[in-house]
């Protein structure tokens, strides 16, 4: 399948899509607490994204049965929310937003503390500074003429260095006029490989980072996936657009408050 490129007459309802995400997900982040629920969270960005005009991209896609996925610990990416699921002092959990609003989609993800860092472990602080830095590290190498395993190399040098490792199992994705579209991303990979950039192309980076191993399982439920060996997983995301010197990040907030 061709991968569609977006230009100039595209970037008003591309930034508004991916700035409409951000924005949702900041909304929740700054309401996370122990006590609640992940169905809390599932309720905060569906009222959240009618507020702001928007749709919750996730819902019902493929059957998934609600609006964010919500990632605890050892849940690398897909948990579905759950009034069963209550977060917990000292936990870590990845919230991804994705949003439909005038015919584009904005996806973007971070993981969080619960509640304080005081809170969280050494071992939990390390797994998120990695994948924090790892998705700035994939982001760095985009631009008009590199190629996709140069997005995947980065960020598994960085990870490998600070003993952490790379999900392979899972990647970013075209988006735009629909949530999931080619190319697929990668993050592992070898630099000089893979479909080459283009100025237009609109795609995720995602990485997720274990702790531990790299192997995954799926649950049950066929959506959540979990690292094989208990180890803690974080995730960052953000939706980028590819220009000739490099890349606009198009669900990326300034830290004004009034942004």
């Amino acid at each position: 399948m061709a991968i569609e490129l977006y230009g100039p007459r595209h970037a008003k309802a591309l930034r508004h899509a991916g700035r409409t995400a951000a924005l949702t997900l900041r909304h929740v982040g700054e309401r996370l607490k122990s006590g609640l629920t992940t169905a809390d969270i599932d309720a905060m960005v569906r009222r959240d994204t009618e507020t702001r005009g928007g749709i919750p991209s996730q819902l019902g896609y493929d059957g998934f049965p609600a609006a964010v996925c919500t990632s605890l610990n050892s849940v690398v990416c897909h948990g579905i929310p759950s009034k069963q699921v209550k977060l917990v002092r000292g936990d870590i959990i990845n919230v991804d937003v994705t949003t439909e609003i005038s015919g584009f989609h904005g996806d973007t993800s971070e993981t969080f503390f619960i509640d304080d860092s005081d809170d969280v472990s050494a071992e939990a602080k390390h797994v998120v500074d990695v994948s924090r830095r790892c998705l700035a590290a994939g982001i760095s190498v985009v631009r008009d003429g590199s190629r996709v395993g140069d997005i995947g190399a980065a960020i598994s040098e960085l990870a490998h260095a600070e003993g952490c490792s790379v999900v392979e199992g899972v990647g970013g994705h075209g988006i735009g006029r629909k949530m999931h579209m080619e190319p697929h991303i990668p993050h592992h990979g070898r630099a000089g490989t893979g479909v080459r950039l283009r100025t237009g192309m609109v795609f995720t980076i995602e990485p997720m980072i274990n702790l531990g191993s790299p192997a995954i399982v799926f649950l049950p439920d066929g959506w959540t996936i979990q690292t094989e060996d208990g180890s803690l997983s974080a995730q960052f995301e953000h939706t980028v657009w590819v220009t000739d010197t490099g890349c606009e990040v198009l669900t990326e907030l300034s830290t004004d408050p009034s942004d």
